[in-house]
């Protein structure tokens, strides 16, 4: 019986613990240098197109597939330089992100997950090109 309750007050706390993860990672050092702005994707897979997107807050470049959910992030690695997260967006999927800041205006990404019930796996550069319109 001790046993049985010892076990559900660790799952518990375990399961506040996960529960306490924010839409978005709370802080990676990484990401801290990183300037907001207009910033172009590039994707360096063949024929992989670009496309911009406005950052505001530096984080949206660790869930670039899954832009318009809400998914709680895990850290997986914070460096000065580089950050890895994995995600849950629920029915919408998730992924893992790793990203490498070069300079404050030039970021390489590489996230796979699944998105819309599908597997993606994408490896981009991500630059700075000037102030959100």
């Amino acid at each position: 019986m001790v046993t049985m309750w010892l076990r559900a007050i660790i799952v518990g706390t375990l399961m506040m613990a996960a529960g306490t993860a924010a839409a978005k990672p709370q802080r990676l050092v990484a990401l801290d240098t990183v300037q907001p702005g207009e910033w172009e994707l590039r994707a360096l897979e063949k024929d992989g197109g670009k496309r911009r997107i406005c950052v505001r807050d530096p984080r949206q470049l660790l869930q670039t597939e899954h832009a318009r959910h809400q998914c709680r992030f895990f850290t997986v690695k914070d460096e000065p330089a580089a950050a890895s997260v994995t995600y849950d967006c629920a029915a919408g999927g998730g992924g893992r992100t790793d990203v490498r800041v070069e300079t404050p205006r030039l970021v390489q990404i590489r996230s796979q997950g699944v998105a819309n019930g599908a597997p993606f796996a994408r490896v981009m550069e991500a630059r700075r090109i000037g102030a959100c319109r």
